[in-house]
């Protein structure tokens, strides 16, 4: 009851003569490629409401270091951008992009993301909050000390993963998943803590994975997204005419971002050759030993889940 009336409180404190100011938490730092396209999100939403509505984004999870949902739902701060796999309370529905293999192109994940989306919406709500718009990250690779040529390279690797997926996927193929936080990566693999991490050329690129390893082997293991939501009060909160701007800025800047991280990739790839880091494909071989631990993983993902998870994967399938 008492968050409840500082939520009220909080709120007509902004909604002063039509004028709303809001907090947008971003997990990233401010030269993440998710947080710039948050701030242009920003942007864009000022300019489509005529300034009536100001988000401010905070970089470096500044304002919520704990769980965001949980934040957004009790109104601790209106807005936050998440990375969906790893948002404890989004269940299996919020796995679903976290996948091994199941798209193996941007243009695949898109298609994925498209037809998950309302059960996005449908769990975000359940959490008190609306979905504004997703972007994937790109392309998960393996960055360890050595090429990754067949899945006996994995074996007995100290691997850093994101994800209760990709913690399934190192175990299965032979590795020991390590769970850590973003901020402690760079210093577990300076201490050999761990000794390979799976995550997405960006987020390589941002860590200056270079100084501490040596290749990095584009196995495309998932297209994860990062997603934006606001705390449903506020967002009723708003006028539909303010609302409407809002999810206009959201539809242009998703598309924005969609094409941008193709680039993002390719720029990021670049960065890290130039300062040595060794840049393999995938070989065949390794392909389809990946893909058969991928295939197991899904029989078992989807042994359990509910037919709104199994429609998605039979409508993807099509």
């Amino acid at each position: 009851m008492f968050k409840k009336c500082l939520l009220l409180t909080s709120l007509a404190s902004i909604l002063f003569a039509g004028n709303v100011k809001m907090n947008l938490n971003a997990k990233y730092g401010a030269t993440n490629f998710h947080t710039i396209g948050a701030q242009k999100y920003a942007d864009l939403v000022k300019k489509y409401t005529n300034g009536s509505v100001d988000i401010t984004v905070h970089s470096g999870s500044s304002l919520v270091k704990g769980n965001p949902l949980k934040a957004v739902k009790d109104g601790t701060v209106a807005m936050t951008d998440m990375f969906i796999p790893f948002t404890a309370g989004g269940g299996k529905v919020f796995g679903i992009s976290a996948l091994p293999f199941i798209a193996t192109s941007y243009e695949d994940a898109y298609k994925l993301y498209q037809i998950s989306k309302p059960a996005y919406k449908k769990t975000a709500k359940k959490w008190n909050q609306k979905l504004l718009y997703s972007v994937t990250w790109p392309a998960s690779g393996f960055y360890s000390n050595k090429k990754m040529e067949s899945i006996e390279d994995f074996k007995g690797v100290k691997t850093r993963t994101y994800d209760k997926n990709s913690a399934d996927f190192v175990n299965n193929a032979g590795g020991n998943a390590v769970a850590l936080p973003w901020g402690e990566v760079y210093s577990a693999l300076r201490t050999d803590m761990v000794d390979s991490v799976i995550t997405s050329s960006s987020s390589g690129k941002d860590g200056k994975f270079w100084e501490v390893l040596t290749d990095y082997t584009k196995i495309n293991y998932a297209y994860p997204l990062q997603a934006v939501t606001i705390n449903l009060d506020y967002w009723n909160s708003l006028t539909k005419v303010q609302q409407e701007a809002m999810l206009k800025a959201a539809s242009e800047i998703e598309k924005i971002q969609w094409e941008a991280v193709k680039l993002e990739d390719e720029e990021s790839i670049k960065m890290m050759a130039e300062n040595g880091m060794k840049i393999s494909e995938t070989s065949e071989k390794l392909k389809k030993q990946l893909d058969e631990i991928a295939l197991k993983m899904l029989d078992e993902y989807l042994s359990d889940a509910n037919k709104e998870i199994k429609n998605i994967f039979e409508e993807y399938r099509k």
